[in-house]
Formats: C-alpha cells, sequence, structure tokens
C-alpha cells in the first residue's frame, strides 16, 4: 500500500512541475549571431 501511496505521490509531483513549467513558458531566448567555430582534424 505505500509504495501505491509513494507513486501516487511521485506521479502528482511531476505533473505539478511540468504544468509549473508549461505555465511559465518558454525562456525568451535567441540564437547567437557568431557562427559556431569548429575546426575537423586533418586526414592523413
Amino acid at each position: 500500500m505505500r509504495t501505491l501511496v509513494a507513486a501516487a505521490t511521485g506521479l502528482a509531483v511531476a505533473l505539478a512541475v511540468v504544468l509549473t513549467l508549461t505555465a511559465l513558458g518558454a525562456p525568451s531566448g535567441g540564437t547567437s549571431p557568431k557562427p559556431l567555430l569548429t575546426t575537423v582534424p586533418a586526414h592523413p
């Protein structure tokens, strides 16, 4: 019985976290104007 209560509590907490993050919305961010500088090692 304790296991069932723990599972229900965990599910309720997870659902509350998801709903809270959904209510807050996506962060107002953007992409960097600079390209990502990466180098590829030379192949022999």
